[in-house]
């Protein structure tokens, strides 16, 4: 068993954060495999026969994306801690990435050959600047496939993280991190089981953990690890495997209420602010507005304000007219 342990002043300096390198890092794994979840398969048919053919012509570009997508062990400069928390850019992450020698990158790929489930050699490891080129691929490969998607899937990111900012306000840390995976937990009161596979602990530094959700996968996490003691745990979005984008909310609903508003009480079976579900569903934030007022009047939502966000569930009113029939 892997765990992170925290001291009181780390627990209460964690923090959520996201990652475009990461965000970029599940794509590549996704674009490499034959299927996806639902909601990202309409991306998935657009872009991956690019992406392959991207990879044909690139033998070191094929090698490093085919060991990343089959090994247990991410090497340490593609897995790194974002730098500024919910603001972080792939330009600052990528400068990161580049700066590690050549001795380095190989050290870790040699580490990632051995923990792989698949075979593999390191014969496309040729020339030099690996890390140079290693950036220069993840930055092709957000220009080209990620960043175009980018402003759906921080929406859904934004959603997953005012849930658990939410969750912690009023419960604590144990209760935000409920589900992030199948193996996280929190174990006594100052560690986070990160892992089964028995591995040193990990001592966080005073500076706390970052918790960065990802949407390109429903089911997986990794730790980034940036010398001495600074870490993130980078997990799947709460509801990338169920949301899809064309769902729609019953007909008749959408006659009763109209289907603007029948849309948005549908989508807060997940909290979420106003900027979210205009990003998530195509609307103006002024329209968003209008109709959550309604609906607020209706005593089909409510808002709770974190701090400078108001936040918007549906209460038990509102649960009751879109699920009408016990569960």
């Amino acid at each position: 068993m892997t765990l992170l342990r925290l001291s009181s002043q780390a627990l209460s300096r964690s923090r959520f954060a996201l990652s475009p390198l990461a965000e970029t890092l599940a794509s590549m794994k996704v674009l490499n495999a034959s299927y996806c979840d639902p909601w990202l398969a309409p991306w998935h048919a657009r872009h991956q026969a690019a992406f392959r053919a991207g990879l044909d012509a690139d033998p070191f570009a094929q090698g490093i994306v085919r060991l990343l997508a089959s090994t247990k062990w991410l090497p340490s400069h593609v897995a790194i801690p974002p730098t500024t928390g919910m603001r972080t850019t792939i330009d600052s992450e990528l400068v990161q990435v580049a700066r590690i020698s050549d001795t380095e990158v190989r050290c870790e790929l040699e580490k990632s050959v051995a923990h792989s489930w698949n075979e593999h050699d390191l014969r496309w490891l040729t020339g030099r600047a690996w890390a140079a080129r290693t950036a220069d691929l993840f930055r092709h490969i957000w220009t080209t496939h990620v960043a175009p998607d980018w402003p759906r899937r921080r929406a859904l990111l934004e959603r997953d993280v005012t849930y658990r900012a939410g969750l912690l306000a009023a419960y604590g840390w144990p209760h935000a991190l409920q589900q992030m995976n199948r193996r996280s937990a929190w174990v006594g009161t100052d560690a986070i089981r990160f892992s089964d596979r028995p591995s040193p602990d990990r001592v966080v530094g005073e500076d706390g953990m970052q918790f960065v959700p990802v949407a390109a996968i429903s089911a997986g996490t990794w730790l980034c690890e940036t010398p001495p003691a600074s870490y993130a745990l980078v997990y799947p979005a709460r509801g990338t495997a169920t949301t899809h984008p064309h769902a729609t909310p019953g007909q008749a609903l959408g006659r009763l209420i109209g289907t603007g508003r029948a849309a948005i009480l549908h989508e807060l079976q997940r909290p979420a602010t106003t900027s979210e579900l205009a990003a998530h569903l195509g609307l103006s934030p002024g329209t968003v507005g209008d109709h959550l007022a309604v609906l607020r009047n209706a005593d089909l939502v409510t808002g709770t304000r974190i701090g400078r966000r108001v936040v918007y569930h549906r209460t038990k009113t509102g649960d009751l007219l879109t699920n009408p029939t016990p569960q």
